[in-house]
């Protein structure tokens, strides 16, 4: 359970209402025809940006649509209000500092919002098509840090979705795929994600942007669900461009995808333990609040709900797809924050020492133990802290992230982007100084929506660094490389065998990776190849 809370370390931010534009500029440009009916949005404040909100990419997966994939939108008639978010997906809400802005969960949920410049361009404009963290139980598109008017005004469109979590999200029982012509079960939610790209690819040419120039971008587990899309044959050609921040799906303690007859199994044994009933015609009949609570107290925690290799949507596992070459051939740009393992070690009542760190790798590597000192060297205490958080963070999310990108050099035909957050938090009321550059801290500096982050004293250097991160996301948008005149030179990851890395701070730099070896060692012993044995156990369990 702690490891599924430490997927989304999250900040939370103030509501940001959009206003309408002044009176002079009408209702030009904000009621925009759909392939299911006529929508209008609003301005944004300074009136360069228009926002539609909340608008339907599917039919509600309600009643006897329950665990199936999403089913397409029903048509409207008239000219339907797009100025609010839609409810997010059902889910309790884990983390105590996250902020929504829609009106509440609800089963109905599947609704897309779409961010896009006010004036008229001379050619469409890429799109950037977010999906959102939250360990796949939690989460929604309202959050103001995820808010897409900031980019937007950098030239792209932005869309983010709602898409459906937990049991509603995740959930396989042997008579789920019995009845999928496809004979599968579980993965609900990386579904509604491909049927948003797919409505982009069908409507967004009518908000002015390229449907030949998605982009998709994800932090944490919505970075995880980037690197399963690429995996997909169902998404193959419904973008051109990925980035994953912090989390990638192909291995890593926890992260791993079982098999479909696992995730079928734990699915059954739920249903008996909770309901003492299995059948889908009683599951579907429960009330969603009744199921959501069910979920939330099962024995086995959220870990029961996690997507899974079905057969159709992941027709092999994500390692395999990659391994082959069969993964979507595009530029990729990924990374992580340099302390994503800080706030399970500061939370810790010992602080690490030498002798705990050896203690640790005898534990956790046996005859090993001594490779994972050398690569995770502890002569003192200072040392040993930053040993246990580094190792703490890989194994929580970096190496996972590691893997993808090694992945997609190996077989992925096209450039990739390696880069660490360097930049340390000034603290907040959910994050102190001392946590550094937490798991989630990036999300506010890439949307320009620092000030959303209740509580946070910002520096010059966060807005500068903010300034950075937002060019070299839409640059990459736009061309597939992250670079432009009068930033930064961000080399690709394995120029000239160099596997350089853009560390991210006030003074941002590309330096050759200075800890190769650590994932060397963690591929050896965490790989897709490496010997059969127990499964590695992870982080905080």
């Amino acid at each position: 359970m702690r490891l599924l809370k430490r997927i989304e370390f999250l900040a939370a931010g103030v509501c940001v209402v959009l206003l309408s534009a002044p009176a002079a500029r009408g209702n030009v440009g904000l009621t925009v025809v759909t392939d299911r009916g006529s929508v209008q949005g609003t301005f944004s404040s300074d009136g360069q940006v228009r926002a539609f909100l909340g608008i339907p990419y599917a039919a509600a997966p309600v009643g006897p649509l329950r665990w199936k994939p999403p089913q397409p939108a029903p048509a409207w008639s008239g000219v339907r209000s797009a100025t609010r978010f839609g409810p997010r997906c059902m889910q309790t809400q884990l983390f105590p500092d996250m902020v929504f802005r829609d009106p509440g969960p609800s089963e109905d949920c599947l609704t897309l919002n779409v961010w896009a410049p006010a004036g008229k361009n001379s050619a469409p404009l890429p799109v950037m098509v977010w999906i959102y963290g939250g360990g796949f139980v939690t989460g929604g598109s309202s959050e103001p840090r995820q808010d897409g008017e900031h980019l937007a005004h950098k030239g792209v469109i932005v869309v983010s979705m709602n898409y459906r979590l937990g049991i509603f999200g995740f959930f396989a029982l042997p008579s789920l795929a019995a009845e999928s012509p496809k004979h599968a079960a579980g993965n609900y939610g990386l579904m509604d994600q491909a049927a948003a790209l797919d409505w982009v690819r069908r409507n967004i040419a009518a908000f002015g942007g390229d449907p030949a120039k998605v982009t998709i971008f994800g932090e944490s587990a919505g970075s995880i669900s980037v690197s399963a899309q690429m995996a997909s044959p169902v998404s193959q050609g419904l973008f051109v461009r990925a980035i994953g921040e912090s989390g990638g799906a192909l291995t890593g303690p926890g992260l791993t995808f079982q098999p479909l007859p696992v995730s079928e199994q734990r699915g059954q044994r739920f249903a008996q333990s909770a309901f003492k009933n299995s059948s889908l015609a009683f599951l579907r009949s429960v009330g969603a609040g009744q199921l959501l609570k069910a979920a939330s107290t099962a024995p086995h925690g959220h870990g029961i709900f996690w997507p899974n290799v079905d057969g159709d949507f992941l027709p092999e596992s994500v390692p395999a797809i990659y391994a082959k070459g069969n993964q979507a051939r595009v530029p990729l740009l990924a990374g992580w924050n340099q302390d994503e393992g800080s706030g399970e070690v500061l939370g810790q009542p010992q602080k690490p020492t030498p002798q705990a760190m050896r203690a640790l790798a005898t534990k956790r590597f046996g005859p090993r133990a001594e490779d994972f000192l050398r690569v995770y060297a502890a002569a003192d205490n200072t040392e040993a802290l930053r040993a246990a958080e580094d190792f703490s963070g890989d194994a929580f999310i970096a190496y996972s992230t590691w893997e993808w990108l090694e992945a997609q050099v190996k077989t992925g035909n096209a450039p990739v982007y390696r880069y660490r957050f360097d930049l340390g938090s000034p603290g907040d009321p959910f994050h102190p100084p001392a946590i550094g550059a937490f798991h989630s801290d990036d999300i506010e500096y890439v949307f320009g929506t620092l000030d959303s982050r209740r509580g946070a004293k910002w520096r010059p250097e966060d807005y500068k660094l903010s300034d950075l991160m937002q060019a070299y996301w839409t640059n990459f948008a736009k061309t597939g490389d992250p670079n432009s005149a009068g930033l930064p030179r961000w080399p690709a990851y394995n120029e000239a065998g160099k596997w350089q890395v853009m560390h991210l701070s006030p003074d941002s730099e590309a330096r050759s990776d200075r800890h190769r070896d650590r994932y060397l060692f963690l591929q050896q012993v965490w790989g897709p190849d490496a010997p059969p044995g127990p499964p590695p156990v992870g982080p905080g369990k």
